[in-house]
């Protein structure tokens, strides 16, 4: 097996570790920014470095259409393609099925995708998926599976959680290589969500996601969720959340026992001008940041709080692409940090089940 699990340190559910991969030891709770092509938007991997990602996530199914995993593979693996020297995991290329749901017909063989590009079918089924993937050449790579809204009801949801064991069986697997995670389905259903977890925890893998959450339900609806696979989950392996990026969401997994996590909202809320402050967010298109002479977060110590002013940047995210390469880099740097001050009453019930007493901070 290609990965090596140490846990360090514990408290209560929570624990840090330390995630050693072909390409980088990583330590964990981690974020991973969303790289769909090869590339975080604005910034170098230099900087990134800088910033201090670890891993890089990287899209199957849009890598598959430009530039081509054949391509990738030719020239030496995504690593040498876009000079990064760390971890990269790919995903399935399954969260498709819903974010372009309309271009896809899914069937037990796998997902018929109407390409954006061309307009031509394209099949993607386990076998093919991991294929890619294994051309990528991503430290981590995911089983293919069905993904459904968490706020679709009925038989759809459990017809896709048995789909999704199903398909694991049919990923063949290059352990030496490359670390293939299962996605645990089954919705909002407590048994569901139980009966995937056993099957894929009967499979053995290296490591574990909890899938098809922050589509739309509500915040108890998702911590519940997530409290329940953490602690059905193998104490000794990574627990990845998929698709979840907002700080206080981060914060909660990681209080419930989950180790990674990955998110588009760091970047893209970055080139609508929006900046990640401990208060929330703070709009830099806003009028009143023509003449403000502060920093983004005066408590920030990211290379853009030192040297850059709202107002500066105001005139930037209005004219210039270099406005939200900048706000980029501040919202990945803040990622790397907790949140401060008043939070929600669902986060004081997801941190109570963890043990942790925050009812301080938790705003009435």
């Amino acid at each position: 097996m290609a990965l090596r699990f140490e846990v360090l340190g514990r408290f209560n559910r929570a624990r840090a570790a330390q995630l050693t991969l072909p390409h980088f030891a990583c330590q964990t709770p981690l974020f991973m920014p969303v790289g769909t092509q090869g590339t975080i938007k604005g910034l170098t991997t230099d900087q990134l470095e800088e910033i201090g990602c670890q891993i890089i996530l990287g899209n199957t199914y849009h890598l598959a259409l430009r530039p081509t995993s054949e391509l990738i593979d030719e020239l030496g693996g995504l690593h040498k393609f876009m000079n990064w020297p760390r971890a990269l995991l790919t995903d399935s290329g399954g969260f498709q099925m819903v974010s372009l749901l309309h271009l896809a017909d899914i069937t037990e063989k796998g997902v018929t995708f109407q390409s954006p590009v061309d307009g031509k079918p394209m099949l993607l089924t386990p076998e093919e998926s991991i294929q890619i993937q294994n051309r990528i050449g991503a430290d981590i790579i995911m089983a293919l599976d069905d993904v459904v809204r968490t706020t679709i009801t009925g038989p759809r949801i459990e017809e896709a959680m048995y789909r999704t064991l199903r398909w694991v069986d049919r990923s063949h697997k290059r352990p030496h290589e490359q670390n293939l995670f299962g996605i645990v389905q089954g919705g909002l259903d407590p048994v569901l969500r139980d009966i995937c977890v056993r099957g894929l925890v009967d499979r053995n893998l290296p490591g574990y996601a909890i899938g098809g959450l922050a589509g739309g339900e509500d915040k108890d609806s998702f911590w519940r969720v997530v409290a329940q696979c953490t602690a059905a989950l193998p104490e000794d392996k990574p627990r990845y959340v998929m698709g979840v990026g907002y700080p206080l969401d981060i914060v909660v997994c990681s209080a419930l026992g989950a180790d990674m996590y990955d998110c588009v909202y760091p970047t893209r809320t970055a080139r609508f001008g929006t900046a990640l402050v401990p208060e929330g967010v703070l709009k830099l298109k806003h009028n009143a940041m023509v003449n403000d002479t502060r920093p983004i977060d005066p408590t920030c110590a990211c290379m853009v709080c030192k040297n850059y002013t709202r107002a500066y940047i105001h005139c930037l995210v209005t004219k210039d692409a270099m406005g939200s390469q900048l706000l980029s880099y501040h919202n990945l740097y803040y990622m790397l940090q907790f949140p401060k001050g008043d939070v929600p009453e669902w986060v004081c019930n997801a941190m109570d089940v963890a043990g942790i007493d925050i009812s301080s901070c938790c705003s009435s």
